[in-house]
């Protein structure tokens, strides 16, 4: 039975992989052509916020608790954000289209092995040609973008006094993010080319497994070897706010092995708190400048909010919503791994999607680079039903606070994020919806007005609250 299920889905595979490897598919522009009514899409939706800056008065949700001046100020700095975000998309819409109409895909290929002979590095060319290729245009891509970010930090949030950094400082975050990149992301490329290699037809399974190690992996390490490069996490002092979260955690269950500070108030006065960790040992980060802003019940409310997506066991299910679409995004690559008229819509030796001229396996890479291009409109697809989901559990985790007693303290810690980060109190719903994972705050207000203190919810280990 399970054979014919898989003979089934090849024969299912090899019949897509016919129709959609056809010499008469022009690849190159059916990318430009949707990438250009993407970039249409995005500007149009980012038009549509734009007009809501216009509004002179608060949503009635917030018309008794954000004073008009502060009202005024989120007005501007909603603006100035959406107006660098519609600008930045369409740099980003011409910069896609001239990377591909003047072949840069196929040129720094050829580029990259020419500069491998020069160096002498004809070993395992392949993988290493594969790997040169993806720096050069991960470069090429990047570079562009280094004077956009320092606009945004430097101009516009040091225009509203969000901005704490250093040029310094900036500078040597940009030096770290490039060689984590390269630390991490070079080995991993390496064992995705060489999974596929070995697996042949039958990689997914195996990169799949491959790809949830590397997550479990990064899970450990990031709090010991990667945020501390950027931020310094101290045990969370002793006294009312510490107590109240380890009461609250030993109330609900939650594993909580660590409790820190996270010292953002170097990079920026916006407030925020998250845990992370393996499902047996959990750690709760606070950050400074919201234990700064609220009092010791507020910052308990935003926890008790936080362990809301635990106790619904909402990162799981993201989880494994990621790893479906993940496993959806490899079945599909399969698909387009050997097609011909891909690579020769780009400019490639279309003999390169079924062996390397030069002897060792087929450039995977390019392949795939190539396949994501082809499917990134769909990500417009995925970004709305992800954000539907995570609004979702967003709902859920206040529902969770209001059913712990905390609805009070939830909503003024809310609010009073709110108004210290200068959030767009009106939102259009269409582009509220595409670009926001959490409803608007008006929306949650309303919302928690609507819930009971208790529906019954039973704790871990504790009678019904």
């Amino acid at each position: 039975m399970a054979s014919s299920l898989v003979a089934s889905i090849d024969n299912g595979l090899s019949h897509i992989a016919g129709l959609v490897d056809r010499p008469n598919l022009d690849y190159e522009n059916i990318v430009i052509y949707s990438s250009w009514l993407l970039a249409a899409f995005e500007i149009w939706i980012y038009g549509r916020q734009i007009r809501m800056y216009s509004l002179k008065t608060a949503p009635k949700e917030l018309g008794g608790v954000l004073p008009q001046e502060l009202f005024d100020k989120a007005q501007i700095y909603g603006r100035d954000k959406t107006r660098y975000a519609l600008m930045k998309a369409a740099f980003d819409s011409v910069l896609s289209f001239l990377l591909i109409r003047m072949h840069v895909y196929s040129r720094t290929w050829d580029a990259s092995g020419r500069f491998m002979d020069a160096c002498g590095l004809g070993q395992d060319r392949t993988v290493t040609h594969s790997l040169l290729w993806i720096s050069f245009l991960t470069m090429l891509t990047a570079l562009p973008g280094i004077p956009w970010s320092y606009y945004y930090t430097f101009v516009i949030e040091e225009k509203h006094g969000f901005n704490k950094q250093t040029v310094g400082l900036w500078i040597a975050d940009q030096v770290k993010t490039w060689a984590l990149i390269a630390v991490i992301g070079l080995p991993f490329m390496a064992g995705f080319l060489r999974i596929i290699e070995a697996a042949g037809k039958n990689f997914v399974p195996w990169l799949m497994l491959f790809m949830v190690v590397v997550q479990l992996v990064l899970q450990i390490i990031y709090p010991i070897f990667i945020q501390p490069l950027f931020n310094k996490l101290t045990p969370l002092p002793a006294g009312e706010i510490r107590e109240r979260v380890e009461k609250l955690s030993q109330k609900l269950g939650f594993p909580l092995t660590h409790l820190y500070q996270i010292d953002g108030s170097k990079r920026s006065s916006h407030s925020n708190a998250y845990f992370y960790g393996l499902p047996w040992s959990k750690h709760i980060v606070v950050y400074d400048t919201l234990m700064e802003k609220s009092s010791p019940a507020e910052v308990e409310a935003v926890l008790g909010h936080e362990l809301g997506h635990w106790y619904f066991s909402h990162p799981t299910k993201l989880l494994l919503i990621a790893q479906s679409h993940l496993f959806f995004i490899l079945t599909v690559f399969s698909v387009f791994i050997n097609n011909t008229a891909l690579y020769r819509s780009f400019h490639f030796d279309p003999r390169l999607a079924t062996h390397n001229p030069a002897g060792g396996p087929q450039p995977i890479m390019i392949g795939f680079m190539l396949f994501q291009l082809v499917l990134e409109p769909l990500d417009t697809v995925v970004k709305f039903g992800m954000n539907a989901v995570t609004r979702k559990y967003e709902y859920q985790a206040d529902e969770f606070g209001v059913q712990l007693g905390m609805k009070d303290d939830l909503k003024e810690a809310l609010i009073k994020l709110h108004k210290n980060n200068l959030s767009s109190p009106h939102n259009d719903p269409l582009y509220s919806a595409y670009h926001h994972s959490h409803p608007t705050l008006p929306e949650r207000l309303r919302a928690m007005d609507s819930y009971k203190p208790s529906s019954g919810l039973k704790l871990r280990g504790e009678k019904e609250l």
